[in-house]
């Protein structure tokens, strides 16, 4: 079978230069402020890194390559990241969040889809085994 060849495609969420602090206290939701810098902390601990506003909504650490193992078509991402969106805090931890089964059962109160971990607020889920999946997210990287 012949591989399929790399095809770097852009995608319309890029990091930026604005201010990640900005734009976390620009939330209007004080619980899911205040969530969003404890969140940003245990990231910033994890990877090691500064974070980096990707688009206008995602707070990402790192950069990848990510490559379709289907389509051979290749995008930048951050490596881990999250959003305080309206309806609840996304974390995106993986490319497939499945494969943090035995931690999401300990977890506490979440959604998943297929690459995102959706949460209400801190006070819902277990932050030590949010922690372990961060990290966890990191070795597998």
């Amino acid at each position: 079978m012949a591989e399929k060849k790399s095809k770097l495609v852009e995608i319309k969420t890029k990091q930026t230069t604005a201010s990640v602090e900005d734009f976390i206290n620009k939330v209007p939701d004080e619980q899911k402020r205040k969530d969003s810098f404890v969140i940003l902390e245990m990231m910033k601990k994890a990877t090691g890194e500064e974070p980096k506003l990707w688009g206008s909504s995602i707070i990402g650490f790192g950069n990848k390559r990510y490559k379709s193992p289907t389509t051979g078509r290749e995008v930048d991402w951050l490596v881990i990241g999250f959003s305080p969106r309206k309806a609840n805090l996304s974390l995106y931890l993986s490319i497939d969040i499945s494969k943090h089964a035995d931690a999401l059962k300990k977890l506490g109160k979440h959604k998943t889809g297929v690459g995102c971990l959706y949460i209400n607020k801190l006070e819902d889920v277990d932050t030590k085994v949010l922690k372990g999946m961060i990290e966890t997210s990191l070795k597998k990287k």
